[in-house]
C-alpha cells in the first residue's frame, strides 16, 4: 500500500508540474503574439523622420520615407532564398536630401547578378530602421577584402561605406531598380515556438499520468495475486 501511495503522490506531483509548465507556455504564447502584433503595427505605421541619435530600443522597425541619392558603392551579404538559392543582399550608402549619409539594404540579387549594373542616383525610398541580428556562433567572419559579408554588421558596414551606423531596410525605391528584389522586414523571422512547447508539456503530462495509472494498476494486480 505504501508503494502505491508513493507512486500516486509522485504521479500527481509530476503531472501537476508538467501541466503548470504547459499553462505557462500558453501564457507566453499570448504575450509573444501581443509583441508580434505590436511589431507588425509599428512596421506599417506612418513614416517618421530619421532619429538624430538612433536608439535600438526605441527606433527598431520604425518606418521612414526619404529622398536622396543612392551611392554607387555596395557591400554584398551572402544569403539564401527559398526556391531561388544563394544570392546577396545589396547594402549601399544613401545620401539624404538633408545631408545625412546612411546605409540602405536594397534587397536580393542572385549570385550570378553580382557584377551586373544597377540603377543608382536620385531616388525616393521607403523602409524600416533595423539592427539585424544575423550573427550566430557559427557565422564566419566577414571577408571584407573579397566584399563577401556573412552578417549585416551595421557598425562595420558603416565604417566600410563611411556612413552613419544606421540601416534602413527598403520596402520600395522609386524609380525601381530592375533585378533587385526588396526583402522588407516583418515579424515572421521572430521565433514563436510557445505553442509547440505547450503541446509538448501537456503531452508529457498525459503520458506521465498514464504511466502512473498503469504502474498502480500493475502494483494492485501483483498484490491481489
Amino acid at each position: 500500500m505504501t508503494r502505491i501511495l508513493f507512486a500516486l503522490i509522485i504521479g500527481l506531483a509530476g503531472t501537476a508540474l508538467l501541466v503548470w509548465l504547459g499553462t505557462w507556455q500558453v501564457q507566453r504564447l499570448a504575450w509573444k503574439e501581443d509583441i508580434l502584433a505590436a511589431i507588425d503595427a509599428r512596421i506599417t505605421a506612418e513614416p517618421i523622420a530619421l532619429p538624430e541619435v538612433p536608439d535600438i530600443a526605441s527606433d527598431t522597425y520604425a518606418p521612414v520615407a526619404l529622398s536622396g541619392q543612392i551611392g554607387s558603392d555596395a557591400l554584398y551579404v551572402l544569403v539564401s532564398q527559398k526556391h531561388i538559392g544563394a544570392g546577396y543582399r545589396v547594402i549601399a550608402p544613401f545620401l539624404t536630401n538633408t545631408g545625412r549619409r546612411i546605409l540602405i539594404d536594397r534587397g536580393f540579387i542572385p549570385v550570378s547578378a553580382r557584377d551586373a549594373a544597377r540603377r543608382t542616383g536620385a531616388a525616393e525610398i521607403t523602409g524600416n530602421i533595423h539592427w539585424p541580428d544575423d550573427r550566430t556562433s557559427s557565422t564566419p567572419e566577414n571577408d571584407q577584402q573579397a566584399n563577401i559579408w556573412y552578417a549585416r554588421d551595421v557598425a562595420a558596414m558603416a565604417r566600410a561605406l563611411k556612413t552613419e551606423p544606421l540601416l534602413v531596410i527598403l520596402r520600395s525605391e522609386t524609380p525601381p531598380a530592375p533585378g533587385l528584389t526588396p526583402l522588407p522586414v516583418d515579424s515572421s523571422a521572430i521565433p514563436n515556438d510557445h505553442l509547440k512547447y505547450a503541446i509538448t508539456w501537456f503531452s508529457l503530462a498525459a503520458i506521465w499520468l498514464g504511466m502512473t495509472g498503469y504502474y498502480i494498476f500493475r502494483a494492485r494486480q501483483t498484490k491481489d495475486a
